[in-house]
């Protein structure tokens, strides 16, 4: 599905592409090397209350980088733990790219806590946003597409962290049983939907002492780079993705 294989750009929509060092960003850039324009959310609140901070340049920063490539891009700010936001999203892609071939869900809700110390906001913000808005999303791609058969796609970013991080991780793993299903659901449209789990990522969150950890525990001895995730990703979303199905996919330096 590259756009410089089908003569025009199909459109890309990435979700929580608020910071320059996450997946999502990466995600942004490389698919408009390949051909794709893109519709971005990012949530400005959410970095504001983590470790990193807000990074108030990295959206026009995006998009000015992923106009280098040629792209077209769309940058909607969206509070996805609203169950409105998901159609309003949706709306202003397609009011200023066209309609959405290729749905990419990297956003999340991400504090640690276990389970003796994990309150029922958290839990409920967590499930809010990394399940309910993502099968709110999915649902919402489905409704509108309108592509051929075989040209759509679905790829969410999951993990396989649960102890000391039980609501990221639970809701994560709700996030997987709704992207297999799309995969059996969504046969009749032709659209394809996976998971990648690209373990322990170099987003500028780790500790020293997690770095480390890390290191020790990937057989291929560098920590994950967003980029390998990126370079994934727009492969499920190339023709040559096109027959990888309903799978949950460790791309992770053999950490897992």
């Amino acid at each position: 599905m590259d756009g410089t294989e089908q003569g025009h750009r199909p459109v890309a929509l990435v979700t929580g592409a608020g910071r320059s060092a996450g997946i999502a960003a990466s995600v942004v850039l490389t698919l408009a090397q390949r051909g794709w324009d893109i519709g971005f959310t990012y949530w400005t609140p959410y970095d504001e209350r983590m470790p990193w901070g807000a990074d108030p340049e990295a959206v026009t920063r995006l998009g000015d980088q992923a106009g280098t490539h040629g792209a077209t891009t769309a940058a909607i700010e969206a509070d996805l733990s609203d169950p409105q936001a998901t159609a309003a999203v949706f709306e202003a892609v397609e009011r200023e790219l066209g309609p959405v071939t290729a749905l990419v869900l990297a956003h999340c809700e991400s504090v640690d806590s276990g389970l003796l110390d994990t309150s029922i906001e958290s839990f409920d913000r967590h499930f809010a946003v990394n399940a309910r808005a993502s099968w709110l999303l999915i649902r919402e791609y489905a409704r509108r597409f309108r592509g051929a058969h075989g040209t759509g796609r679905v790829i969410s970013l999951t993990s396989d962290a649960t102890v000391r991080n039980l609501p990221y991780g639970a809701s994560k793993g709700a996030l997987d049983r709704i992207t297999l299903a799309a995969a059996q659901e969504l046969a009749h449209l032709g659209v394809t939907a996976n998971a990648i789990d690209p373990g322990p990522t170099d987003t500028g969150w780790m500790t020293a002492e997690v770095r480390d950890a890390v290191l020790r525990s990937t057989p291929l001895g560098r920590l994950g780079r967003p980029q390998d995730c990126a370079n994934l990703v727009a492969f499920l979303c190339s023709p040559d993705g096109g027959w990888i199905n309903g799978q949950l996919l460790h791309s992770d330096g053999g950490f897992a």
